[in-house]
């Protein structure tokens, strides 16, 4: 039976005709609808009149009219939430929004557009620029050659080449390319290489230093320079100290050198210590290598990381200093414990000294893979470090 606005007058006289007697077989075929359709319009309506009947069915309605709309708020909520990190400046942004709702919610093209507030001949359109890939490519090659070269001077190489580009194709390019110039500092630092570093399975070809810092009983702070061999894994020096600048590295890195040996090179972070003036001039004086890992990038000195890690687990945590002269005494004992003693899990569990002395002393059986497996001693050599002859990337 089709449903007008009369629908619930009608559906309230059929059931009074069923309460008033007649069965419900032939109400069903003398309104052509089926008896199950009648128990249920009695389950929903039986003992109600018109008004009721209107009232309910306007419930309804809202009812439904109220989960649709909380629905589409839901769904807004979570697309916006998909979009929460993803900057939506400018039309293309905005396109690259409204095809990421598509794509990963499902959403129609009208739908999407709505939440992100652009219009759809805006997010259908597509752009007719010519391709700038030559363009972009010898740009990159000029800002490779003149590092402290802006867009203006770029373009007007471009343009004794005979590039016509305008100024502002350029600047958008120069831009996209990320080749803006950075303003340097005041005052000079060092400027280290950021590649990868060649490393040969050898005592003494790398070096890494970094600082651990801890208190004494007193509260008052002090620092560690620790300074460590990245093949070995030998603590070569922990130097603690209030206060250590750049002429004390430099200093005890000489005294080092005078026990063991020039280090191949040598790798530090960027902290102002090891970028000072007087690193950099004894780096050219000795000519020692000295490399800079790039900022906030600690895993790529993990060797003196790790190094510190274990210090600070099994040292500093544990023990309570009561002046310089009571750390120097602890750490110096650790450190000796470190080198000679404890079994190190990157060296098949032997101690850096051993370790030392195997390498050193069968430098040729370590680089037979068929005796390295019968080596009563770990051989293997450290992860990152090569064992050929051939220099690999490593760091």
């Amino acid at each position: 039976m089709r449903r007008n606005r009369k629908a619930a007058l009608r559906i309230i006289g059929i059931l009074r005709e069923h309460e008033a007697g007649a069965k419900a077989a032939d109400l069903a075929r003398k309104y052509a609808v089926s008896e199950t359709t009648l128990y249920n319009w009695k389950a929903k309506f039986g003992g109600m009149d018109v008004s009721e009947a209107k009232r309910l069915k306007a419930l309804e309605e809202e009812n439904a009219r109220l989960k649709k709309l909380l629905a589409d708020q839901m769904l807004e909520a979570a697309a916006l939430k998909e979009l929460l990190f993803k900057k939506m400046v400018g039309p293309a942004a905005k396109r690259d929004a409204v095809a990421h709702l598509r794509a990963v919610m499902a959403l129609s093209e009208r739908r999407a557009c709505q939440i992100v507030a652009v219009d759809r001949s805006t997010a259908r359109y597509v752009s007719k620029r010519p391709a700038d890939k030559p363009l972009r490519e010898r740009l990159r090659e000029l800002a490779n050659e003149r590092r402290r070269f802006g867009y203006r001077r770029l373009f007007v190489l471009l343009r004794q080449e005979g590039e016509t580009s305008g100024k502002n194709r350029i600047y958008r390019l120069y831009r996209e390319e990320g080749l803006t110039v950075r303003k340097r500092r005041a005052r000079r630092r060092a400027v280290g290489a950021r590649a990868p570093i060649p490393v040969e399975a050898r005592p003494n070809a790398r070096w890494s230093l970094d600082f651990v810092h801890d208190q004494f009983a007193c509260g008052r702070r002090f620092r560690i320079l620790n300074i460590v061999d990245d093949v070995t894994r030998e603590c070569l020096a922990a130097i603690p100290d209030t206060s250590i600048s750049g002429r004390r590295v430099a200093r005890e890195l000489s005294a080092l050198i005078r026990r063991r040996g020039k280090p191949g090179m040598i790798v530090s972070d960027n902290g102002t210590e090891f970028t000072s003036n007087a690193v950099l001039s004894w780096s050219s004086e000795n000519k020692i290598e000295w490399r800079y890992i790039a900022p906030g990038k600690p895993m790529q000195n993990g060797f003196c990381e790790s190094f510190n890690g274990r210090m600070r687990d099994e040292l500093l945590n544990e023990t309570l200093f009561f002046g310089l002269d009571h750390a120097r005494e602890k750490i110096r004992d650790w450190v000796h414990d470190y080198n000679h003693r404890r079994p190190h899990s990157a060296l098949g569990y032997a101690t850096p000294a051993a370790f030392t002395a195997n390498l050193t002393a069968t430098g040729d059986r370590l680089r037979n893979p068929d005796q390295l497996r019968r080596a009563p001693v770990a051989t293997f050599a450290p992860s990152g470090v090569s064992t050929q002859r051939t220099q690999l990337a490593a760091g």
